[in-house]
């Protein structure tokens, strides 16, 4: 081939032509490496894979788990702020408080596409996202204790109607050392 010249007349400068047109079997005549086996065979059959299929689904089951307990890291931190926000109502309690009922809201919404990664065949999911599910709703809950502690959920008719006297607090104390 010279050089500059078009191959075959197709027009193009630089070309290469990846076709063995050559008569030797030199490359045919080289041994297959030791294990290699050019006969196709199905990977479902083998041990090996078969063991590294198991291994991955076990893998799967285990983040599976580690997902779906992970809201409770969360539900005794938001458990801590919540305490540390007070009972009376200010801007932080407030933010804290609405960051509680957020947060699990959010999860709930996208339980598939947290547990997507770990779809299998052989990995039911069933369990994990029913954990997800449960530790998310207790936080929620606690979201709407706090609301309630905060007074800030309609809880008696006087909330809803103008016209009636709102409840009154009875005050309660206990604790400390009975007298006799």
């Amino acid at each position: 081939m010279d050089k500059g010249k078009a191959i075959m007349g197709s027009g193009r400068r630089w070309a290469v032509e990846f076709t063995d047109n050559s008569t030797s079997n030199s490359a045919r005549d080289i041994p297959d490496p030791p294990g290699f086996t050019r006969a196709s065979h199905d990977p479902d059959d083998s041990a090996v894979s078969k063991q590294k299929k198991d291994a991955e689904a076990n893998w799967k089951a285990q983040k599976a788990w580690d997902v779906a307990q992970s809201p409770f890291k969360n539900l005794c931190m938001m458990g801590f702020m919540m305490w540390m926000s007070g009972s009376t109502v200010h801007l932080f309690s407030i933010g804290i408080t609405f960051s509680a009922l957020w947060q699990p809201v959010n999860a709930l919404r996208g339980v598939d596409k947290v547990f997507e990664p770990y779809k299998d065949n052989r990995v039911d999911l069933l369990a994990p996202k029913l954990v997800f599910t449960a530790l998310n709703l207790v936080g929620l809950g606690m979201g709407i204790w706090k609301l309630n502690t905060l007074g800030l959920l309609p809880t008696h008719v006087s909330d809803w109607v103008s016209s009636i006297a709102p409840a009154q607090e009875v005050e309660y104390s206990g604790g400390g050392i009975p007298l006799q």
